[in-house]
């Protein structure tokens, strides 16, 4: 909605903490949004702490007393005593409605600062939110406008993007790069204010094409869109289908592309081959693996090279390794994996060595590496 977030807090059931934060929050904030602790029973203190701050009483609401018993008569229940507290509200407060559920919320003041209460419950809350809480957000008196967008990149680390983009991320500047990570995935994002959307979005957009031209291939979509997907759409668009022989990831690799609805246009099937027999099953050569072990570059080119004959797949993708915490040696350490990747006649294999030792960090990360490995080949 164009308003900047000025901070969020996790407040336990207890009344004067809540009333605390509160005050903190109206030092920072014209607009205040609680979630949780409308409930009926004797944790639910919001109304409660909320009123005790405004310094006001509770008041009963008759008629939503009324409604609340009506919930539960349509659905052939007697209301319980303790739902009469969830007709209580802040004096002065206007009454939210809950059309889903039985704890209604409130709007309130405290000076030039609105107070939001709604429910916990995530589709009451979403709900409440779209229909309630945002067209009175609307008619408050806005200062600046706010425009956020998303680039998501995959390929380097933090500190790798961080130094390409050089001044674009220093702190203050207008429009705000930040910069979030989980598996290898860099998430940037880039918030541009101004009086007005129009000259906000223009900010934004030229940020966004500076850091598309800097970082190039990195920057793999915009948004929400997942690596998957983008692998997914580029595989439509090719008219290329794709196999995988997964050892180390387990399956994960399969499982993030049939994530993806549609995946049956393009993903014909895979092999978990975790054993040295089940390479072999899949045409490994034994003499391949007892010369260069299971974990290597031999190994992994065949694997990629035979899933897709197997399944008639223009892509193959073979991916062995050391996830840990055990297994590893000095000349083949935790971390390292070998990703072959076959597409029509072209067998080309990555070495990588992820440095944590965190088992499922590395799976994941390795999953996500042979998927970028095809979103790569496939931009060609």
């Amino acid at each position: 909605m164009g308003i900047e977030t000025a901070g969020g807090w996790t407040v336990p059931d207890d009344q004067e903490r809540i009333i605390r934060t509160l005050g903190q929050a109206c030092e920072l904030c014209d607009l205040i949004i609680v979630t949780g602790g409308l409930g009926p029973t004797d944790d639910d203190l919001t109304r409660q702490a909320v009123a005790a701050f405004l310094d006001v009483e509770l008041e009963f609401n008759k008629s939503i007393l009324d409604i609340i018993n009506a919930f539960f008569q349509r659905r052939g229940k007697t209301m319980a005593e303790k739902n009469r507290s969830q007709a209580l509200f802040p004096a002065g407060s206007e009454v939210l409605d809950n059309p889903i559920g039985t704890a209604p919320g409130f709007w309130s003041r405290h000076g030039d600062v609105s107070i939001a209460a709604v429910p916990g419950v995530p589709a009451e809350m979403k709900l409440m939110f779209r229909n309630q809480i945002v067209p009175r957000i609307q008619l408050l008196e806005k200062g600046d406008v706010f425009v956020s967008a998303k680039l998501r990149c995959f390929g380097a680390g933090e500190s790798d993007i961080a130094q390409k983009l050089g001044g674009l991320m220093i702190r203050g500047r207008n429009p705000l790069i930040n910069c979030t990570c989980g598996s290898g995935d860099i998430v940037l994002h880039v918030i541009a204010h101004a009086k007005n959307k129009t000259e906000a979005a223009e900010m934004l957009e030229k940020d966004m094409s500076l850091v598309h031209n800097v970082l190039g291939g990195l920057v793999y979509a915009e948004g929400e869109q997942s690596l998957p997907a983008v692998v997914g759409k580029l595989l439509k668009q090719h008219h290329h289908t794709i196999a995988l022989a997964e050892s180390c990831t387990g399956g994960i690799v399969s499982q993030m592309i049939t994530d993806i609805p549609g995946a049956s246009d393009y993903f014909l099937g895979s092999w978990v081959t975790y054993s040295n027999d089940a390479k072999i099953q899949l045409g490994i050569p034994e003499q391949l693996i007892i010369d260069h072990g299971a974990v290597s570059e031999q190994v992994a080119s065949v694997m990629a090279e035979n899933v897709a004959r197997h399944f008639g797949a223009n892509i193959g993708v073979g991916i062995t390794g050391i996830a840990g915490p055990g297994g590893g040696t000095e000349e083949k350490p935790v971390g390292l994996v070998y990703i072959g990747l076959q597409i029509d006649d072209t067998n080309t294999v990555e070495k990588c060595l992820f440095s944590s030792k965190n088992r499922q960090w590395i799976r994941s990360v390795a999953a996500m590496t042979a998927l970028n490995m095809v979103r790569l080949r496939l931009n060609i």
